[in-house]
């Protein structure tokens, strides 16, 4: 327990669901949770903490996130995952559908992943949007350029596919989550799969228990990460 006090941290969604009206202009998310886990001579834990700050401004929604993965099994470093992005949506034409842009720096241990720098622009759509349920799909063209802990050094588009859902279970109990594909036009076999899955016990409007699972795959490097984390995500809107 002391060790997860000493790292606690924030960390965040990329593209967290929004629920903006007339009246909200602002959003803070900030989400501190992990795992320990001890049994005889073995021990392991996870920190997963998250922060992230959205503006809206008419018909622009900005959305700042950064976010921080850390773990440990037996002393021998498992994950040190970092990642920072820069992202908006531009509502300007038909309802439901915006046009997204974004950029976003990454760079993970556990998929030896030494720097990555993405930086695009799309479409999306709600299929569904609803005031307790939202199902969005989007697609767009990404530049990847990244360096490989292993050494190697490249450049490549990717096509990015999101499917993103919120669902309202029950008032105190919602369901979110944001999974992607995105594929090199010109590598083969060179994709990347990450995926987010979050349930939200609600324990007063703007704090809830949230247990968090992730998985990530990077194809190039064939390595690929799962962690489930729990703990506390505090919500605002104002």
């Amino acid at each position: 327990m002391r060790i997860l006090l000493i790292f606690v941290f924030v960390i965040s969604q990329v593209n967290a669901f929004s629920q903006y009206n007339d009246t909200t202009n602002y959003h803070l998310l900030v989400t501190s949770g992990g795992s320990i886990n001890r049994a005889n001579n073995e021990r392991a834990y996870l920190l997963n903490n998250a922060l992230n700050f959205g503006l809206k401004k008419k018909s622009i929604v900005l959305n700042s996130s950064s976010a921080w993965l850390y773990g440990k099994q037996n002393n021998i470093l498992s994950n040190n995952d970092f990642s920072t992005t820069l992202n908006f949506n531009l509502y300007k034409t038909f309802p439901h559908f915006y046009y997204w842009g974004l950029a976003n720096y990454n760079t993970s241990y556990s998929l030896k992943l030494k720097n990555q720098l993405l930086a695009g622009v799309g479409l999306a759509y709600s299929v569904v949007d609803r005031e307790h349920i939202y199902v969005n799909i989007s697609d767009g063209v990404l530049f990847d350029q990244s360096s490989l802990i292993v050494g190697e050094s490249y450049h490549t588009y990717r096509n990015s596919l999101r499917l993103q859902y919120h669902f309202d279970v029950r008032e105190w109990l919602t369901l979110d989550g944001n999974h992607f594909l995105q594929n090199s036009f010109s590598r083969k076999g060179d994709h990347i799969i990450r995926s987010n899955t979050s349930l939200n016990l609600k324990l007063r409007k703007w704090l809830s228990f949230t247990t968090t699972l992730t998985y990530n795959r990077l194809n190039i490097t064939n390595s690929e990460n799962l962690n489930l984390t729990y703990g506390l995500s505090l919500d605002k809107y104002f």
